[in-house]
C-alpha cells in the first residue's frame, strides 16, 4: 500500500495548527511521526485516519496503484469508553465503588463484539486473560491501554495508526507491543506511529519530524543519527530560593504522611491489595513501582481519599486515623495530585486558568471566583511553570502534552505538604520531562515536601527519590 499525503493543513479558531504537510509512504515502509509536545503530531495522525476535517489530499493506492479505501484502526493516546447505555457519564471516583462499576461493560463483553478468528491469540499475547471479567472502570491505565491495542490488532487493519501507544504500559507491555508491531508489519499491515524517537520499534523505517505544525525533516530511520535538538537549559526554571518563596507550605505539622497496617482491598472476592504495611514520613521522597494491575492506583486512591474502602482498614494520614471525624476535604487540601485517570475525567471545556485554579479548591472544574490572594497565587504558579500563555485556552484545544503541564501546575498550585504524582510525565516530550523533574528536585531541595512518584520508566525518576515501594499482584515486595 502507498499513501500519498499532499498539502495537509488544519485551522482551528483562526490558528493554523498544521501547514502544508506533504510526504509519501511507499509500500513496505512504516513511518513514525516525532517532534515536541504540541507540534501537531496527533492532529496529523487523526487527519490520516479520517477522524478530523483537513484541507489537502490523502490518497491510498493498492499494489496495482489503484486508489482504494483501506481498513484503518486508530489507537488514541487517551482511552474513552461509555456505560452500558452507550452514554459517557462516568465520574472520577466511580471506579472505586464496586456496586457502581457494574454499569460498565467487562473486558470480555467489549471483545465479544469484535468478530475475528485471532481473538484468543491477541488476548494471550497482551496478557488479558485474567482481566476478561473485570469492568472497564476498574482497569488501570496500563490495562486499559492493552485492551485498546488488542481491539485494534483483532481488526487486522491495512493501516494501524498508534498515538503514543507505549504511554502507560509497563516494561512487559512495551516489549510485547514492540514485538507485535514487528510481527504485523512483516505480515503486511502498514504502521504509522506517533512516538518519541527513543521508543521506535525495529519495524519503523522512516521518520517525519514535525514542529509548530510543519514538517522539518523526513528521513530514513537509519540516517537519523541524532534526536531532536533539546533546549534543556534549566536557567529558565525558578531557583530553589524562588520556589521556597512560591511554595508557601501550610498544614505541614505532622510526622507521618501515610501509615498503613495490614491494608487489604478486595473487589468481588478478588484481592487487589494484600496486607500492605507502609509508612511515609514527613519529607520522604518515595517511588512506587510495579507492573500494570499491581494495585498502584488503588493504593493512591486510599491515600487521596477517593476509595471508600479506606474506612475498613487501618490507615493513618497526616497523623490522623481515617474514620475519626476528618472529611475528605481535610485530606485533599494537604495533597497535590495528578494521575492519568484524573486527567481523563477532567472537564475538557475548562480553560487553562480554570483547571489550575480548581486545584486550590480540590474540585474538577472551577466553581468559584478566586479572591485576590488566591489569584496572585495562581498567577505566580502559572508563571513558575511557564503556562501563562495557556490561561485562556481550553483543554480540548490544547495538545495532550500541554494538558499534562496544566494538570501538573494544578497539583502544585496550593503548595501542598505532600505531592502524589502518578505517571506525571505521560505525554510530555523529553525536554519537558527533564525540566519537570528538575523542578521537582528543586522543590524537594528547598522545602520539606513529601513526595510519592509513580512511573514505569526508571530513567524518568527525579534524583530526589530516596525510598522505593514495589508492588506485584497487590503485594509489597521486600527489597
Amino acid at each position: 500500500m502507498k499513501i500519498n499525503i499532499q498539502g495537509i493543513s488544519i485551522h482551528l479558531g483562526g490558528r493554523c495548527l498544521l501547514e502544508n504537510i506533504s510526504f509519501t509512504l511507499l509500500d513496505g515502509e512504516h513511518w513514525a511521526i516525532a517532534g515536541p509536545s504540541g507540534s501537531g503530531k496527533t492532529l496529523l495522525a487523526k487527519a490520516i485516519a479520517g477522524k478530523i476535517f483537513y484541507r489537502g489530499s490523502i490518497q491510498f493506492h493498492d499494489n496495482n496503484n489503484q486508489t482504494f479505501r483501506p481498513k484503518i484502526e486508530l489507537v488514541e493516546q487517551q482511552h474513552q469508553f461509555t456505560n452500558k447505555s452507550n452514554v459517557q457519564q462516568f465520574y472520577y471516583q466511580q471506579r472505586f465503588n464496586a456496586s457502581e462499576a457494574e454499569d460498565a461493560d467487562t473486558v470480555e463483553a467489549v471483545l465479544n463484539r469484535i468478530c475475528t478468528d485471532n481473538r484468543r491469540d491477541w488476548i494471550n499475547f497482551f496478557n488479558l486473560s485474567s482481566l476478561l471479567e473485570k469492568p472497564l472502570l476498574q482497569l488501570s491505565n496500563g490495562e486499559n491501554k492493552r485492551l485498546q491495542l488488542v481491539k485494534a490488532m483483532m481488526q487486522s487493519p491495512d493501516l494501524l495508526i498508534l498515538d503514543n501507544p507505549f504511554v502507560g504500559l509497563d516494561k512487559e507491555g512495551r516489549n510485547a507491543l514492540q514485538t507485535a508491531l514487528d510481527n504485523i508489519s512483516a505480515e503486511g499491515t502498514t504502521i504509522l506511529l506517533v512516538a518519541p524517537l527513543e521508543d521506535l520499534p525495529d519495524s519503523i523505517t522512516h521518520v517525519a519530524l514535525i514542529n509548530h505544525g510543519k514538517i522539518t525533516a523526513c528521513k530514513n530511520k537509519a540516517e537519523l543519527t541524532e534526536a531532536l535538538a533539546l533546549d534543556t537549559t534549566i536557567e529558565s526554571l525558578p531557583s530553589p530560593i524562588q520556589l521556597k518563596e512560591q511554595f508557601n507550605l501550610q498544614n505541614s505539622n505532622f510526622n507521618a504522611a501515610v501509615k498503613m497496617k495490614d491494608v487489604t482491598i478486595a473487589y468481588n472476592g478478588k484481592e487487589i491489595l494484600s496486607r500492605i504495611n507502609w509508612t511515609v514520613k514527613k519529607g520522604e521522597r518515595w517511588c512506587v513501582s510495579g507492573p500494570n494491575g499491581a494495585g498502584k492506583s488503588t493504593l493512591l486512591g486510599l491515600i487521596n481519599a477517593d476509595n471508600p474502602q479506606a474506612y475498613a482498614n487501618d490507615i493513618g494520614l497526616f497523623d490522623q486515623k481515617r474514620g475519626t471525624g476528618e472529611s475528605i476535604w481535610d485530606i485533599k487540601k494537604k495533597i497535590g495530585y495528578v494521575s492519568p485517570e484524573l486527567h481523563l475525567f477532567f472537564d475538557k471545556s475548562s480553560t487553562g486558568f480554570e483547571a489550575i485554579a480548581s486545584g486550590l479548591y480540590d474540585t474538577i472544574g472551577l466553581f468559584r471566583k478566586p479572591n485576590p490572594i488566591d489569584l496572585k497565587t495562581i498567577k505566580g504558579w502559572m508563571d513558575c511553570m511557564m503556562v501563562s500563555h495557556l490561561q485562556e485556552k481550553r483543554l480540548h484545544q490544547m495538545s495532550l502534552g500541554e494538558q499534562r503541564i496544566v494538570m501538573l501546575t494544578r497539583a502544585l498550585v496550593k503548595s501542598p505538604p505532600m505531592l502524589i504524582l502518578d505517571e506525571p510525565c505521560q505525554g510530555l516530550d523529553r525536554e519537558q520531562i527533564i525540566k519537570f523533574n528538575e523542578l521537582i528536585n528543586r522543590i524537594c531541595q528547598s522545602t520539606d515536601t513529601t513526595l510519592i512518584y509513580v512511573t514505569h520508566y526508571e530513567q524518568d525518576l527525579p534524583s530526589c527519590i530516596t525510598h522505593h515501594l514495589q508492588l506485584i499482584a497487590g503485594k509489597k515486595i521486600e527489597n
